[in-house]
């Protein structure tokens, strides 16, 4: 062999020698490497993240909106004369409220003026449920039973005359009774007042003098009312 041929062959030898010790240094150094636990995924990473609205979530969806009362012009008008009632006659406010809507009801019911009902409750006894006179009238609108014993029958007879809601239907229907007849309220009053031939026609007068009142206050109100609109 040569000399350029043993160098070649030395060279290749000592080549493949490096080849080896490399591979296994690497090999043993995979081997010992420390086996770390895999990273947490980063909070932000597409993985993981979720999209969370700014702020709390209470505070940027708005709660439902509140419904906001609004009386009506009747609603008005039954209140006003709810207070005025009240305080003339020294009545409980919570009483007299009730009065005032059957006697809106029985109205509505009978085509009578509501306000001439409770006219006519004030002057015959002054909002007190259980008055009774000395000829057996009772109740607010002070119904004679012996004289109207058919309208009560439906009711459970004349008992029932010292409930509000019926000594108020009864006698709206007593007193409309009397306004087709005469086709005269004045006249019509004065009947139910029992003073038909009381040429002063007093009874009927106090009656329209506090409807005066009422019907004043009604105008008011509606006034007030429709300025606010």
């Amino acid at each position: 062999m040569n000399k350029a041929s043993l160098i070649t062959v030395r060279a290749f030898a000592a080549t493949r020698t490096t080849l080896a010790l490399v591979g296994f240094f690497a090999l043993t150094g995979f081997v010992l490497l420390p086996q770390h636990p895999q990273p947490q995924a980063w909070a932000g990473s597409p993985a993981t993240l979720s999209i969370e609205p700014f702020g709390d979530a209470t505070d940027a969806v708005p709660g439902p909106l509140q419904a906001v009362a609004i009386d009506s012009p009747l609603e008005r008008e039954q209140r006003a004369v709810t207070e005025y009632i009240a305080k003339r006659y020294r009545v409980s406010d919570q009483a007299v409220s009730a009065y005032v809507l059957l006697a809106y009801d029985a109205g509505a019911q009978y085509s009578v003026d509501p306000l001439l009902i409770l006219a006519v409750m004030a002057i015959e006894s002054s909002y007190n449920p259980v008055a009774e006179s000395s000829v057996g009238a009772r109740g607010l609108m002070q119904v004679m039973p012996k004289y109207h014993l058919e309208k009560l029958l439906d009711h459970g007879g004349e008992s029932a005359l010292l409930e509000p809601a019926v000594n108020i239907s009864v006698g709206t229907q007593i007193l409309r009774e009397y306004q087709r007849r005469f086709r005269d309220t004045e006249a019509a009053l004065q009947m139910y007042g029992g003073a038909l031939d009381d040429a002063s026609t007093l009874y009927a007068s106090k009656v329209l003098a506090e409807k005066a009142r009422l019907d004043a206050l009604r105008v008011k109100t509606r006034k007030q009312t429709a300025q606010s609109v």
